[in-house]
């Protein structure tokens, strides 16, 4: 029960690291383009591979601050890297099928879902409109 508290404390933290992150990145991009959410989802990928590898090949990070850093952190910074980190996990094992399965159909699908919670919440201002 005590690995919860180390995860919900590494959300918090990549949460308000992903809002920082995102809204200067942003901000300082001068576009319209989601400039903010590509450097967060990148730095995110970068950051869970460099921890999930180092921690692999040392024993220098206990299981408490691998989920702090990797659950915790990097889920809350941004769930992509967690998506990234699995993709590659499949491509070094020689799973190309199977990472190209998933990268397709995570797009495919994400994309899809996004577009039915829009359906869904214009369903229900309609509804509450009357």
């Amino acid at each position: 029960m005590g690995l919860i508290w180390y995860i919900a404390l590494g959300s918090a933290i990549g949460g308000a690291g992903r809002f920082l992150v995102a809204e200067l990145v942003q901000r300082a991009a001068t576009t319209t383009f989601p400039t903010g959410t590509l450097a967060v989802n990148l730095t995110g990928s970068f950051l869970l591979g460099f921890i999930v590898r180092y921690a692999i090949e040392t024993p220098a990070v206990s299981p408490e601050l691998r989920a702090f850093l990797t659950i915790g952190i990097c889920g809350g910074y941004t769930t992509f890297s967690t998506f990234s980190f699995e993709t590659v996990r499949m491509l070094e094992d020689g799973e190309w099928m199977r990472a190209s399965l998933y990268v397709g159909s995570s797009l495919v699908l994400a994309v899809g879902a996004v577009f039915l919670g829009f359906a869904a919440a214009r369903q229900l201002v309609a509804l509450r409109a009357g």
